[in-house]
């Protein structure tokens, strides 16, 4: 029995209460929003979470984290480091993307150390394993292996899987009619569009959709419905290809929520401020209120190098209007695998713009956080303004830069400080 079909028996598990605690909320709100599919809670029966987490409506605003090896980098240990970084500066989730190496040996290692849940993009394996020894292509990949992995993966304990069952031939014949600046830049999408049109056969994950289904029930596998023609540009924003996308996804989380899978929804990608809204609120309502997982957005092109920044600034609208999940994006977007610092970087980015988005959700202790913060900057006591902001190993680092006299104030006033004015 799944936790959606333990939610719709009214079902009070340790899980749900633990998840309830975090979010300041009743058992009860959070069993109806797993039993009607607004919110979702990725738990693999085989495995263990140390810091469970719920993602959907009417809660905080959660962050997921990318990490993984590439054919040019390789190395588990210093995965595991970033891993272990974005966990102590606030990520939910962490999604192992690995495509360098063992993979199976990599996601064993992260799921076995990781305290939060960890997702996968499944396909990437099917493709390093297509394409070792030079002797296939991407377009040859066996379609019993596309679905031998998905289950591999599940058996192993992964939580969520990100799975692009709305890249089929309507949609990829859509793009073809409608071409874009920047294409396909999705990597799991553009695997099984280059599929679809050398073999000139359905997607294997939307043909057999049910047989997915199947496998993420024996599981618990939460399906992430992936974008696969997510807009890589903010000209190719909100264009047919994308809209015909997310349609399928709609029904595809009905099928998936009538056998009892939880399933959310992932989104752009680049976009202009001015569509942000419109995105989220037509995603919302095509998907019938599904979770939404949302890549930044990023809403200018032009920033690398900051593209943490432009992706919070969208993270902050988006989860505003209403997604519940944001996938962080590091200074290294677009230029490079990212280090350390990139994904701490990323990290605290993420969690400002979703702290930003709760408060204008109303969601449960985001206000009063600022409250308190406020508070102890009036009475300048810098001990409870550490407690209360997001990275106290900063202000740690900022504070020690002032001189000794100025230890009441800060340096930018000093003796002038308005806080003082009652002195």
């Amino acid at each position: 029995m799944t936790l959606m079909d333990q939610a719709r028996n009214n079902e009070v598990s340790k899980l749900i209460e633990e998840v309830a605690k975090y979010e300041q909320l009743s058992t009860d709100f959070i069993i109806k929003g797993i039993a009607e599919g607004s919110i979702v809670i990725p738990k693999n029966v085989n495995r263990i979470q140390k810091m469970p987490r719920a993602i959907g409506a009417g809660l905080k605003t959660k962050i997921n984290a990318n990490l993984g090896t590439s054919p040019d980098h390789i190395n588990i240990k210093e995965e595991l480091e970033k891993m272990n970084i974005a966990v102590k500066y606030g990520a939910d989730a962490i999604m192992d993307l690995s495509t360098g190496g063992n993979l199976t040996e990599m996601r064993k290692e992260i799921l076995a150390q990781c305290p939060v849940q960890v997702g996968t993009v499944p396909i990437y394996q099917v493709a390093c394993e297509t394409v070792r020894g030079g002797k296939k292509k991407i377009s040859q990949m066996d379609s019993e292996l596309m679905f031998d992995v998905i289950e591999e993966q599940a058996e192993q304990g992964v939580d969520f899987m990100t799975i692009h069952c709305g890249v089929n031939m309507e949609t990829v014949s859509m793009l073809d009619r409608q071409p874009r600046l920047m294409g396909v830049v999705s990597r799991g999408g553009s695997f099984l569009a280059k599929w679809i049109r050398a073999n000139k056969k359905e997607n294997p994950y939307y043909e057999q959709y049910d047989r997915l289904l199947k496998i993420a029930k024996k599981y618990d596998v939460t399906l992430s419905l992936g974008d696969g023609f997510r807009p890589g540009g903010t000209p190719d924003a909100t264009d047919g290809p994308q809209i015909a996308e997310l349609s399928i996804l709609g029904e595809l989380a009905l099928r998936a929520r009538k056998e009892g899978v939880q399933v959310m929804i992932e989104g752009p990608g680049h976009i202009p401020l001015d569509q942000v809204q419109a995105n989220v609120l037509l995603a919302k309502r095509m998907t019938h209120n599904s979770p939404l997982y949302f890549l930044g957005p990023l809403v200018t092109d032009i920033a690398p190098g900051y593209d943490h920044i432009t992706s919070a600034i969208g993270g902050a609208m988006a989860a505003s209007y209403g997604v519940d999940f944001i996938c962080y994006v590091t200074p290294a977007e677009h230029l490079r695998l990212p280090d350390i610092n990139d994904v701490k970087e990323g990290v605290i980015a993420s969690k400002i713009s979703a702290h930003a988005a709760d408060i204008v959700k109303n969601v449960k202790g985001a206000r009063e956080q600022d409250y308190m913060m406020s508070k102890y900057r009036k009475e300048r006591n810098w001990e409870k303004q550490r407690e209360y902001c997001i990275d106290p190993i900063k202000f740690d680092e900022e504070r020690a830069k002032i001189a000794p006299n100025l230890k009441d104030t800060c340096s930018m006033c000093g003796e002038f400080c308005s806080m003082r004015d009652e002195e």
